[in-house]
């Protein structure tokens, strides 16, 4: 975007109106990033490249967490940016791995199959609805429901990591489960987390110009590491875990308020 003259910029300091309706170039650069990430997934999905698809998926994620921080640090939020970013996430995180995951898994099920990718679809589109709805009224250190991209993450990273072991969709796994199952599964599972009541941490209180203690430097190259030996496995373990997360909280929660009622 051309850089606004200063009578312009004075008048939307004045009129907050105006900058809601502005269109900033640089942090809708990399939401548009993230969208073609999200179909080229798709795109690759059709052609059969699942290990493109899934990374593509992880990419489009990377992409959608820094357009937000771009347009905090430049100061460039706006109405539009915040639509566009909802609309980019529908496609990356809720039509994009459901795709992916129908055709590499859930197409052998007929009805089945695709009812779970629809049922995970729609819950994305409900999922980021909701967000939208409670965005000034939540709590920013949670989530209530598990985030798009991070059921986005478990989906690709179920195609990434079975591709990377040379298992197929429709393979027996530890000779007496098909994938096509587990795959049905965690899709589900994705899918309801989304719209569920569940809490899980967003990482917003983390002050990243803080001073830290030299551990916390340590574990991050530790986990870089980790990452680089084994890309999928690590990052599938990872938002394993997180999916999980949230369960553990609500369980953690609910043991202490039987505790505090025996007291």
């Amino acid at each position: 975007m051309i850089e606004p003259s200063p009578r312009l910029r004075r008048r939307k300091l004045l009129n907050p109106s105006l900058r809601e309706r502005s269109i900033y170039l640089l942090p809708n650069l990399f939401t548009t990033a993230a969208l073609f990430a999200g179909f080229y997934a798709i795109v690759q999905a059709m052609n059969g490249r699942f290990e493109h698809a899934a990374v593509a998926i992880f990419v489009a994620m990377v992409l959608d967490g820094l357009d937000g921080r771009v347009a905090r640090l430049t100061h460039t939020q706006s109405a539009f940016g915040a639509e566009y970013d909802s609309l980019s996430d529908m496609v990356s995180f809720g039509v994009a791995p459901a795709l992916v995951v129908y055709v590499w898994a859930l197409q052998p099920l007929g009805k089945l199959g695709w009812i779970a990718a629809f049922i995970y679809c729609s819950c994305a589109a409900l999922r980021l609805a909701r967000f939208n709805t409670k965005l000034d009224d939540s709590d920013k250190r949670f989530f209530q429901g598990l985030p798009s991209p991070s059921a986005a993450a478990l989906l690709a990273g179920l195609v990434w990591v079975s591709f990377d072991n040379g298992v197929s969709g429709s393979e027996v796994f530890l000779g007496w489960i098909k994938m096509n199952w587990i795959a049905w599964t965690i899709t589900v599972f994705a899918g309801l987390t989304m719209v569920s009541d569940m809490r899980y941490y967003s990482g917003k209180d983390i002050n990243m110009r803080r001073s830290v203690p030299f551990v916390v430097i340590l574990l991050v190259v530790l986990a870089l590491v980790l990452i680089s030996y084994s890309p999928p496995v690590v990052l599938f373990a990872i938002f394993v875990l997180y999916g999980v997360s949230g369960y553990l909280y609500w369980l953690n929660g609910k043991l202490k308020q039987r505790r505090l009622h025996k007291e």
